[in-house]
């Protein structure tokens, strides 16, 4: 009889999941299952969030809408993205005042292709409640310089181009687990360089980060997962450039099924955001 009554409780469990479809789960680093709220409360504690992403999935950039919506009510705010380049910040600001429109800020600044349904709604919303945001990553062609010259051909630049990255020299460790296996999967194209490429966008995103942290508020950071998957990336260059603080990372992955963390994803960050890999891809 035990055994009947186990089979049907598992049967009924099996029911009940399949009746209650949803498009992602949150889970800790260890693999247990938690939730939105627990994220939210890691996130009101926190001095910077960064939020890892695929950058084509709908269901993402809705949360990352979300959770900003819901911190700002609960304390002051500061958000930023690796989508904008940081010497785009002073036409970003123009139109954060709302000097510009959003033709005037597609004609003028490198925006995204998916700027407009993925990121426009964030920085609106940054407009709207006179957030600042600030524009992270490093202008492409000072890391497309790297890869062809190496990171040494950056101090070349005048000191007017050298505020759109991190301060020379940048540290760097080859040795990183996240460095060394890029170097690996490229099978050497592109040799050192191809890391050190990755490292002056990492660097500089951390960099812009810190300068602009605000005492009292959050610091919500939007970049591709692979910045910051494993403690890596830009949370290694926070550690350098601003030792203590609060920071909690973010790692989004998708998977057919929901109910268990695959093994690979584990440890990747404080909380792992596991999406449906059927949700809607914006491009």
């Amino acid at each position: 009889m035990k055994k009947i009554f186990t089979l049907g409780f598992m049967v009924c469990a099996l029911l009940l999941h399949a009746q209650d479809k949803q498009g992602y789960q949150l889970f800790t680093a260890k693999g247990k299952k938690t939730t939105y709220k627990e994220l939210l409360k890691a996130a009101l504690k926190a001095d910077v969030v960064l939020f890892g992403e695929l950058h084509d999935n709908s269901l993402i950039h809705w949360l990352e809408y979300e959770l900003a919506v819901d911190v700002q009510q609960q304390r002051p705010l500061v958000l930023g993205a690796e989508m904008i380049e940081a010497d785009n910040q002073a036409v970003l600001n123009r139109y954060l005042s709302g000097e510009i429109d959003q033709k005037q800020l597609d004609s003028l600044a490198r925006l995204w292709p998916n700027h407009k349904t993925d990121y426009k709604p964030l920085v609106d919303f940054a407009k709207a409640h006179k957030i600042p945001f600030i524009a992270t990553n490093v202008p492409r062609k000072y890391a497309s310089q790297v890869y062809r010259k190496g990171l040494e051909s950056l101090t070349a630049l005048t000191d007017a181009e050298k505020q759109s990255i991190a301060p020379l020299p940048i540290p760097y460790d080859a040795n990183l687990p996240g460095y060394k296996a890029m170097l690996e999967m490229s099978g050497g194209h592109g040799g050192d360089n191809l890391p050190k490429a990755q490292a002056i966008k990492d660097a500089t995103m951390a960099w812009f980060i810190a300068q602009n942290l605000k005492g009292g508020s959050a610091f919500i950071h939007y970049n591709g997962t692979y910045h910051s998957d494993n403690f890596e990336g830009i949370s290694w260059y926070l550690k350098q450039y601003k030792p203590g603080l609060r920071v909690v990372t973010i790692a989004a992955v998708t998977q057919k099924e929901l109910l268990l963390l695959d093994a690979e994803s584990r440890g990747k960050s404080d909380f792992i955001l596991v999406v449906d890999e059927d949700v809607t891809k914006t491009y």
